[in-house]
């Protein structure tokens, strides 16, 4: 086969690593296609796996710049917010709030008004605006690329992104072209947190049952177009063995031997919640101060998020005995032998709200949390968090104070149990569905293969000429004068913020240029002096010569 990859970014890509060289050994053709680049490690991963197998390679996908793209972009994120205003949502402000933000003003105040807020009302204008954005002309360099590709299949990741991409349009013209189509789902909040899928691929991609439901009742995806395939991302864990003796790694990491250590596991939290590298010296302290000895003097070792590294940049720790910050993202076999032993040598994972928690969960460790009201946006304020209190029996111990939280690490440092009979069931519910000894990678690939014997039917979009007037005109309005009201609240604040550090950089340049006409001013003055008692040197010179004062030529 010929399959067609399109990624945001290289970054997705890490999750499907094992799948992409099952399918180059298997002999099929793999072209990845990126939208932008990143700074994580997915690019240099990608090239590792294009020098190993020539049948897999990358490149940029084609982007949307016409006027078109920046209509369906609002309207797009006008019917994700929609979505978020559904009753499943009203314990999760948060996710709601996020939506809300990316909702251009004059479409907001318009979604104010009574009637559209009722449940009818909101439906349907979610159906009238999803048939004007269906009815977007498609884009003639992406329909190229993807002729000129001429695959047998096209796989997307993630589609739900709540930001401004032509992922959609990359399915839109795939479905136009009668090319199969597979959403994967990249992550276990993706069907919850994220965007709607507006137009049901050929096949959804999916870990588990839970997310089969999601799919369902969420997304509206036909039963028959849902596959499970398991955590295709999460078969790297199973049955690995650490990369050093126990002494070498906590000699490695620079923690004392003689004790274990908690493994802190950050996370990617909402924009505006606390510094999580605040907490955790908190928590630390809280640690520090038990009265059992063994949680006095446990280690502890923090493993920063990739993307929230700044935060722990002026974070001093040194002050704290038996605590270490260590670890990087697992894009490459180093790192992720330092990420496995980590977690394989810990006697216990603990966090805020991170897939860190599965991963633990798949090498057996028991996983702890502790549910505090500053966190309560990112943790039971999401709905795919409530699945690691809910699903099987649970996957955490979780406890709603530090002092209850405590006490239950130091239960768990006195049983000393390698292993965590919760951590084993979730990972057979929620990890490997089909079976713990069953690779998802390679039920994963198997529902790609499948794509090949479907013949789905050209889908073309009819489009009624009221239709096209409407939607001409109000992408000229967007466009044109009312570019600015079409501008969500967030659009808005980055443009204020742009246009500060404009200003800011224009006063700098300001400044700096006063100071350089004041330099050239002082030295104009220095000059006109120097030359002013150069003159006047060399006329009483002059003076003296003819008055006979001392013989010519010489000025003694």
């Amino acid at each position: 086969m010929k399959i067609l990859f399109f990624a945001r970014h290289f970054t997705y890509l890490r999750n499907f690593e094992s799948a992409l060289r099952l399918l180059a050994e298997q002999g099929h053709q793999v072209h990845v296609a990126v939208e932008r680049d990143e700074a994580f490690g997915g690019r240099e991963m990608m090239d590792r796996l294009s020098n190993e197998y020539p049948g897999l390679t990358a490149g940029w996908s084609p982007e949307r710049t016409d006027r078109w793209f920046f209509l369906a972009t609002k309207l797009r994120l006008t019917i994700d917010y929609l979505r978020f205003m559904e009753p499943a949502y009203d314990l999760t402000p948060r996710l709601r709030a996020r939506a809300k933000e990316r909702v251009p003003q004059l479409l907001l105040r318009f979604l104010g008004l009574p009637l559209i807020r009722s449940t009818h009302g909101r439906r349907y204008l979610t159906r009238v605006l999803a048939s004007l954005e269906q009815a977007i002309p498609l884009d003639p360099s992406i329909l190229k690329f993807i002729r000129e590709h001429h695959p047998d299949a096209v796989l997307i990741t993630p589609l739900v992104g709540v930001v401004a991409s032509p992922q959609l349009d990359y399915l839109y013209a795939s479905l136009h072209l009668g090319v199969p189509t597979a959403l994967s789902v990249w992550s276990w909040d993706h069907l919850s947190s994220k965007a709607l899928i507006r137009t049901i691929p050929d096949r959804v991609l999916v870990w588990n049952h839970t997310q089969e439901r999601e799919a369902v009742e969420l997304h509206g995806v036909p039963q028959e177009r849902v596959v499970v395939t398991g955590a295709q991302c999460f078969d790297q864990w199973f049955n690995r063995k650490p990369s050093r003796t126990r002494t070498s790694f906590y000699e490695h990491v620079g923690l004392r031997d003689d004790r274990p250590f908690l493994l802190w596991v950050c996370s990617s939290l909402f924009r505006g919640s606390p510094v999580e590298a605040e907490f955790v010296i908190r928590w630390i302290r809280n640690l520090r101060s038990h009265s059992e000895s063994m949680l006095r003097n446990v280690n502890v070792l923090v493993r920063p998020h990739p993307s929230r590294m700044q935060e722990w940049e002026s974070t001093d720790l040194s002050e704290l005995e038996g605590v270490t910050l260590w670890g990087g993202n697992p894009v490459d076999i180093e790192s992720r032998a330092d990420y496995f032993d980590s977690l394989y040598y810990s006697a216990a994972v603990v966090g805020l709200n991170t897939s860190a928690f599965l991963e633990g969960a798949v090498v057996g460790r028991p996983v702890y949390t502790v549910l505090l009201p500053e966190f309560h946006e990112n943790q039971e304020g999401t709905i795919h968090f409530n699945y690691l209190l809910t699903v099987g029996n649970g996957l955490l111990h979780a406890s709603r104070t530090l002092e209850a939280h405590t006490a239950q690490l130091a239960e768990c440092l006195r049983r000393r149990e390698p292993t965590s009979v919760l951590s084993q069931d979730f990972v057979e519910l929620f990890v490997r569905p089909q079976g713990l000894s069953v690779s998802s990678t390679q039920v994963f690939v198997e529902a790609l293969e499948s794509l090949s014997v479907l013949k789905p039917v050209p889908v073309a979009v009819p489009v009624t000429w009221s239709r096209r007037v409407s939607l001409t005109a109000f992408a000229w309005f967007a466009n044109g004068i009312g570019r600015t009201v079409m501008m969500s609240r967030r659009e808005r604040d980055q443009s204020t913020r742009v246009q500060a550090v404009r200003e800011l950089k224009r006063a700098d340049r300001e400044i700096r240029l006063a100071r350089k006409q004041e330099i050239r001013a002082a030295k104009a003055v220095r000059y006109a002096k120097r030359l002013k008692e150069k003159q006047r040197r060399s006329s009483s010179r002059r003076r003296h010569r003819w008055l006979g004062l001392y013989p010519w030529g010489s000025r003694h």
